[in-house]
């Protein structure tokens, strides 16, 4: 494969990547302009956050057999059509139920793009490269936080908080295109993957019961849950609790993505050096540590505006670096049920972000105790998972192997 050809799928995987999360990041800005616009509350209109995590989660279930049944790109397609559609009705709701739903089935077409591409690296690159390649996802994945929230906070102050959702629309059909028109089918339809229940069960099973799949999949899922404490609480935190403006609390968390981003990149550097379980083994612990004096920071009051951005920027980096390696150790011992793997992989992930995220939306506290309690309980969670399930590990297969395990 040529360096031209390498770069080219690896930016047009990471736009799939990245719709999912551009669609969560854009419109927090607008909260307090959606609550007032539709006649309710700010807490409420999380819900449409929730409801966009439960979307994604069951939806990836259901991508899963699909990809495997009739190759990556037909799926695709009908994944992206349903996410133009619904993010057009995004445009005309009236009511918070009407968006809570639409964002439902938004989230159900979105995740078609973040399952495929995740199967698409295992099915195009070779499985000592596949850790590099999630880094450089994620390098993309972070042009949406970056971005997004500064967008969707000019957009609500100059137009209507409704707009948002006519650019995301408009950013599907691109990528639509691109993938109608560059990317290529890596994974042709295969007749032996039943569609029927049993089959997709007894598929899902093979999986799951793959020791290093639940322990690195589980681990990655509740850690990486900590990502949607903040991402739920964030807008409440910043410009409630601090009082700070759209605006600000746009370029606020573009900032703090930057700890994501870059630690995912120096994550490709490590993975030349040390071996995938090697960096989870000290980056986990790492985020234990800086989630408890976080939350006891919260408690005491000491950190202020300032100090909570930093904490969370720490704890970020340390989620940027341990997800990439959980990624490829889960999926690596997988190649005939890759499309299976990562739609499970992803449905964990958004299982825990969504229930995280409903937590916050109950508490009521004016602090960051909610959010840092929440994160450190993730943290906690994840490293007593990883202790605990890797002494069934019997042969690891690891990340940076030549060959992975099909599982049959």
């Amino acid at each position: 494969m040529t360096r031209k050809r390498y770069i080219l799928l690896v930016l047009i995987l990471g736009a799939l990547t990245a719709i999912g999360p551009f669609s969560i990041d854009m419109y927090l800005p607008g909260f307090p302009a959606i609550a007032k616009s539709l006649h309710t509350t700010t807490a409420r209109v999380s819900l449409s956050l929730s409801g966009f995590f439960i979307g994604i989660s069951a939806g990836q279930l259901l991508y899963g057999p699909l990809l495997d049944r009739f190759g990556r790109k037909n799926p695709l397609y009908v994944g992206l059509i349903l996410y133009i559609a619904a993010s057009v009705g995004c445009f005309f709701v009236n009511t918070i139920e009407q968006l809570i739903v639409l964002r439902f089935i938004q989230a159900v077409g979105s995740c078609a793009a973040g399952v495929a591409s995740m199967a698409m690296v295992r099915d195009i690159f070779p499985v000592k490269d596949n850790a590099k390649v999630f880094a450089l996802l994620i390098l993309i994945l972070g042009v949406s936080p970056m971005i997004a929230p500064t967008v969707g906070g000019y957009v609500t102050a100059a137009f209507e908080w409704q707009y948002i959702f006519v650019i995301l629309a408009g950013i599907a059909v691109i990528v639509l295109m691109a993938v109608i028109f560059l990317l290529p089918e890596s994974h042709q339809p295969d007749p032996s993957h039943s569609l029927k229940p049993r089959p997709i069960i007894n598929s899902f099973w093979t999986v799951i019961k793959h020791p290093q799949f639940y322990t690195y999949a589980i681990c990655g899922a509740i850690g990486f849950s900590g990502l949607f404490a903040y991402l739920a609480a964030s807008p409440f935190v910043f410009m409630d609790v601090y009082g700070v403006s759209s605006k600000v609390y746009g370029w606020i968390f573009a900032l703090l993505s930057v700890g994501f981003i870059g630690s995912s990149q120096v994550n490709g550097m490590l993975t030349r050096s040390y071996k995938s379980e090697q960096i989870v083994n000290v980056t986990l612990p790492a985020m234990v540590l800086l989630t408890l004096v976080f939350i006891a920071g919260s408690a005491l009051n000491v950190f202020g505006i300032y100090g909570t951005i930093l904490m969370i920027f720490l704890i970020l980096c340390c989620v940027g670096i341990t997800y990439p390696n959980t990624s490829a150790l889960s999926l690596a011992p997988f190649s005939k049920n890759a499309g299976t793997a990562a739609a499970l992989m992803g449905a964990l992930q958004m299982a825990f972000g969504t229930l995280v995220s409903i937590v916050v939306s109950m508490f009521k506290s004016r602090s960051t105790i909610p959010m840092a309690g929440l994160m450190a309980t993730a943290a906690l969670l994840a490293l007593l998972i990883l202790i605990i399930g890797r002494r069934n590990i019997v042969q690891p297969v690891e990340a940076t192997d030549q060959v992975g395990v099909g599982a049959h």
